[in-house]
């Protein structure tokens, strides 16, 4: 293959694992790749290897017309631009009528799994975008519907482990994790094929755990005593507004916990393996490899 693949948010840790997956493991020649992000400075080290790096603010339309162009393929990074309602959405849409207006074949976008109809605060971005790819006159797009990843835990255990107790209001929901390495080479697998048409993938882990299952598996690897502690939505909005999280961020956070209650991160697929050919890494390996950081 000759085609031009564009990573957006190549400078954010999703988007540098694609572009190394993409380099190292697919052997894309970098002079192929186009790296975009809003602050191109950060990128040298790729300009430095071959790769092309643009500025591109997912703000304005124009950058991004700009940012696109002579591209084939097309890597939309979903951003995380969390301050205002819609303001995601809206940029998601820009980016998408930009890869039309600049002659893009083929968009990858990463997105959620079940994102319509979900309680999940976020999920309206995701679902939208998704619609916005499916009304557009682009010639082919893929859809990543990636699973939350282990390396969110990073946001609840470390206080939850140096307190012993981890307050959810989950119940016996689960989640089927997935690394975000994992997910990163799968998003750079679906860009640098030759996959036409108009596809979605759900990518999970091997195996779905309640909370209360991870905190088992997480207190036998670090040798600390953690108990979850069941609480109702509005009791954990309230505790991590008392710990100084503003209430509208509180609400988005606390509302992964109803998302997963549902069951709606639970299904385990075998899409991973399917996109990329080979297994996603076990939960038990990703915890081996971050124990002992999870519990400093």
């Amino acid at each position: 293959m000759t085609s031009t693949l564009l990573v957006t948010g190549a400078s954010g840790h999703l988007g540098q694992r694609v572009i190394h997956h993409l380099l190292e493991t697919l052997h894309v020649a970098p002079e192929r790749i186009i790296a975009t992000t809003r602050k191109p400075e950060t990128l040298q080290a790729l300009a430095d290897q071959g790769i092309t790096v643009r500025a591109a603010d997912f703000d304005d339309a124009a950058s991004l017309r700009q940012a696109f162009a002579g591209a084939d393929r097309l890597l939309l990074i979903s951003t995380d631009a969390l301050d205002r309602p819609g303001r995601r959405l809206a940029q998601h849409q820009a980016a998408v009528a930009a890869a039309e207006q600049a002659g893009v074949a083929h968009v990858v976008y990463t997105s959620m799994p079940l994102p319509d109809n979900s309680p999940l605060l976020i999920a309206p971005d995701h679902a939208g975008t998704e619609k916005a790819l499916a009304n557009s006159t682009l010639k082919g797009w893929t859809v990543l519907r990636n699973h939350w990843y282990f390396e969110n835990l990073f946001m609840s255990l470390p206080s939850a482990l140096a307190m012993g107790q981890w307050f959810s209001a989950a119940e016996q929901g689960k989640i089927a994790h997935i690394a975000r390495d994992d997910l990163a080479r799968a998003a750079a697998t679906a860009l640098a094929s030759d996959a036409a048409g108009k596809t979605t993938y759900t990518l999970s882990g091997t195996e779905a755990f309640t909370t209360e299952q991870i905190a088992q598996r997480v207190s036998q690897a670090v040798n600390k005593p953690l108990q979850v502690v069941p609480v109702p939505l509005a009791g954990l909005i309230q505790g991590m507004v008392g710990a100084g999280f503003p209430a509208p961020l509180a609400a988005v956070f606390a509302s992964f916990d109803t998302n997963t209650a549902l069951g709606r991160v639970a299904e385990v697929t075998g899409d991973y393996q399917k996109l990329t050919g080979v297994t996603p890494q076990p939960f038990a390996d990703w915890l081996e490899h971050n124990a002992a950081a999870l519990a400093a």
